[in-house]
């Protein structure tokens, strides 16, 4: 099952159940069951709902700044050499500085719609909290954002807009003190409080509905990237590149996609190697678990528990993955491939240099893959890469690594 015809099979919904194959699904507590039988409900209602498909159209163009450009980096592309050209989908210029807006702007105003006053979050780079606290403001919601204390370290910055925004940032100590643990806090605090708050997820991942519904926020992504490709160049691209942790932005990129003839390819933080444990390759070195609600692949021991994920980009550091990835992983459709820490801040640096464009470290991933196996995609191929965010939030892991912009020479 490995055709692009055969993708039909898993495009569009999961199953009565949320399933994406054997993949996703709820594994949640008995308490929680109620709050997500009325999300899908008013999610299914809203979908077709055309007073709510119109706001949602306006704030995604007058408040988020959509449509995003696409941009054919000809220095990137020359550099690159074998007459490849690359463009850029620059979701780095969104309202907030990455594609975590499409999202949170279309949860907060279900949140509105279905009554709930309170949100809160989860995040790892801080970009999602930043924009959960930016959409709180937008639709007059209080917001409280669990973020772990090693990513309140090396995302400041971040933690400080959050502040400013109105958002109680709260330290998780547990665990690795990253995405997991606050991830673990969120679900906790629903748990106690789900009558009157909603849970607004970062990520295509947890429960049913939301692996399904973060995708359609962000599949406006693919939308107009198919759309500018064929203004661009009058066809589609040969192949695509974004980078994958929970894989929101890869799975909106690639969605609107999967019938057609095109090459996609999700990167995976390899952090230090996969020859050791400090990455974050789920797709590449997991094995089918439950975590935070869903069946997918996880990094985890031959007992089940879970492992600590590591990657110098916070986003990407998740020991698990979307099921609708892992689905595309098992049918083939979608390759996913991996870059080390080292490559990520190559990546970053050639960006930078060649474009003056500064990528979060998260796309820079995808970025540092594409400048090692160049050579290897055939001669002239048209390659979309996604930009998922920009680089001001990891400035000073960048300036404090062994790698400066003389090395990425």
């Amino acid at each position: 099952m490995k055709s692009t015809e055969q993708s039909k099979k898993w495009k569009g919904k999961p199953d009565a159940t949320g399933h994406f194959g054997i993949f996703g699904g709820r594994f949640v507590p008995e308490t929680l069951i109620n709050a997500l039988d009325q999300l899908t409900a008013a999610y299914r209602s809203l979908k077709r709902d055309r007073k709510f498909q119109k706001e949602l159209a306006y704030y995604l163009a007058h408040y988020a700044g959509r449509p995003t450009p696409l941009y054919e980096a000809q220095n990137l592309s020359r550099a690159l050499g074998r007459g490849l050209r690359v463009f850029l989908k620059r979701e780095d210029l969104c309202h907030t500085g990455a594609h975590k807006i499409n999202n949170t702007i279309g949860q907060g105003l279900l949140a509105r719609y279905i009554g709930k006053k309170r949100i809160i979050a989860e995040t790892g780079a801080g970009q999602h909290g930043v924009a959960a606290a930016t959409t709180a403001r937008l639709f007059g919601l209080s917001c409280d954002v669990y973020m772990g204390a090693e990513d309140i370290q090396r995302q400041a910055l971040n933690v400080y807009k959050m502040g400013l925004l109105g958002a109680r940032v709260i330290p998780v100590y547990s665990g690795s003190k990253t995405l997991k643990d606050a991830t673990n806090e969120a679900i906790r605090d629903w748990v106690t409080n789900v009558d009157t708050t909603h849970y607004l997820l970062g990520s295509a991942v947890g429960p049913h509905p939301y692996p399904a519904m973060v995708r359609d926020f962000q599949s406006v992504i693919g939308r107009e990237t198919k759309m500018q490709m064929r203004k661009m160049t009058r066809t589609l691209p040969d192949i695509m590149v974004a980078c994958v942790g929970g894989g929101s932005n890869a799975i909106g990129f690639f969605h609107p996609f999967l019938d057609d003839r095109v090459k996609l390819i999700g990167v995976e933080a390899a952090g230090k190697g996969l020859n050791t444990k400090h990455h974050a390759a789920s797709l590449r070195k997991g094995t089918i678990g439950v975590l935070h609600g869903m069946k997918s692949f996880v990094l985890q021991d031959p007992n089940g528990q879970v492992q600590l994920a590591d990657s110098i980009s916070a986003g990407l550091d998740y020991p698990s993955v979307g099921p609708e990835h892992a689905l595309l992983k098992e049918t083939g459709r979608v390759r996913y491939e991996t870059a080390t820490d080292e490559e990520a801040l190559l990546g970053f640096h050639l960006l930078t240099l060649l474009e003056g464009i500064m990528p979060a470290l998260e796309p820079a991933h995808a970025i540092g893959y594409l400048a090692r196996r160049a050579r290897s995609f055939p001669r002239a191929s048209k390659i979309a890469l996604c930009i998922s965010g920009r680089g001001d939030k990891d400035l000073e892991v960048v300036r404090h690594s062994k790698m400066n912009s003389r090395s990425a020479h």
